[in-house]
């Protein structure tokens, strides 16, 4: 029987055959005196179609692939020839897959490694953000802050050295609060006593002089009208004396706020000013709540406050109207608030951030006294708030 007669061909281009090919490759089978016949698996199987930079890099790297040939019969090499090779695209295709894969799975890794380290550095770090917290507070001028114990050694250390500071504040701010007190207060008696031996020893000197300015004058002779005249010119020099004397003893004293309190000092301490203006600059006062019942040396600083606004208003400014107001809130907190008002423009930056020694002074009073200071812009010129807390230790002191 003839060869050609032994073999019959098999349905090449079937279901069967592609399901025995492996996705992305495809098989030629020439077989003798017949068409060269091709059939290649599908490739969509393999994922999507790599970018053009990855099919530049992948084929200067690797290369294309060799295709395999392989007789069909290892005894007859007439009986033809398998060739199998790789589809590009699919090559490509699942190259790209597994780099793909082994990237994205990299990056995942990559990420949850850094969130683990984010995680135990930030517990790590508590204890330092513990820390900072406690110094700004510090800064801020909260000195009874104390910090915990942590499980670091080496923190513990630094927590113990800023409680320690805490303290040393603590008691260094007790210390120069109680000797600011003491300052004010030696100061207040200095200030009587200086009035008192003005009012006494100047006082008397310029009325004996004023009175024998007169008696001079009187007994001029009527031919000597310049004695008459140089009289009048030292009666005139005596009042302008005792005006300035009045006014430095208005400056000096505070026993009228022992004897009369604070509310007659302060209207009285508002007529001396009308009554002082060459300006037009008009004082006003209003008063509410039981200011009576304050403590005498609240009572005291809140008129040196009052005073020395108001001389800062009329030598710093042009205001034509001042506001004075003082109120007692006796309720849930109970406070006194003074309040300088005036139109006289000025910058509440400038004397926030300023060095003089008149502010500098009240923000040592109100301390003193467990009280705050804060300067802002009215409509039209400043505005300064001294809040005392009457409850305060320091207030009852």
């Amino acid at each position: 029987m003839a060869r050609g007669t032994l073999m019959t061909l098999p349905e090449w281009k079937s279901v069967a055959t592609q399901s025995i090919i492996s996705p992305g490759v495809c098989v030629t089978y020439a077989p003798p005196g017949a068409d060269q016949q091709t059939l290649c698996s599908q490739v969509e199987v393999l994922g999507p179609q790599a970018p053009q930079w990855f099919v530049a890099a992948y084929l200067d790297f690797l290369g294309p692939h060799e295709p395999i040939a392989q007789n069909l019969s290892i005894r007859d090499s007439s009986a033809g020839v398998f060739v199998t090779s790789a589809d590009p695209d699919a090559a490509l295709r699942r190259a790209w897959r597994e780099i793909s894969t082994v990237v994205q799975f990299a990056i995942m890794m990559a990420g949850a490694i850094a969130f683990l380290a984010a995680v135990m550095i930030g517990h790590a770090l508590m204890p330092a953000r513990a820390i900072i917290d406690a110094l700004r507070k510090l800064e801020g001028g909260e000195l009874a802050l104390k910090l915990n114990k942590f499980k670091s050694t080496e923190f513990n250390h630094i927590s113990n050295a800023v409680n320690r500071l805490a303290a040393t504040l603590h008691q260094n701010n007790s210390e120069r609060l109680a000797l600011t007190n003491r300052l004010f207060q030696v100061q207040e008696d200095e200030r009587r006593s200086i009035a008192r031996d003005l009012h006494d020893e100047f006082g008397q000197a310029l009325a004996a002089t004023a009175a024998l300015a007169t008696v001079i004058e009187a007994g001029a002779p009527a031919d000597r009208p310049d004695i008459a005249k140089d009289a009048r010119s030292i009666t005139k020099a005596q009042k302008r004396m005792m005006d300035a004397l009045r006014t430095t003893l208005v400056r000096l004293r505070s026993q009228s706020i022992e004897e009369l309190g604070l509310e007659a000092s302060l209207r009285q301490l508002i007529n001396d000013f009308n009554a002082q203006s060459n300006s037009g600059t008009v004082y006003k006062l209003h008063m509410s709540g039981r200011i009576a019942t304050l403590p005498k040396c609240i009572a005291v600083d809140l008129y040196r406050i009052a005073q020395e606004c108001l001389t800062n208003a009329s030598k710093h400014g042009r205001p034509t109207e001042v506001s004075v107001r003082l109120e007692h809130v006796a309720e849930t907190a109970p406070h006194v608030a003074l309040t300088i008002e005036d139109d006289g423009g000025g910058d509440a930056s400038k004397i926030r951030t300023g060095s003089g020694h008149g502010i500098l002074g009240i923000r040592e009073r109100l301390a003193g006294i467990g009280g705050a200071l804060s300067i802002g812009n009215a409509p039209r010129g400043l505005r300064i708030l001294a809040v005392v807390p009457t409850s305060a230790p320091e207030a009852l002191a």
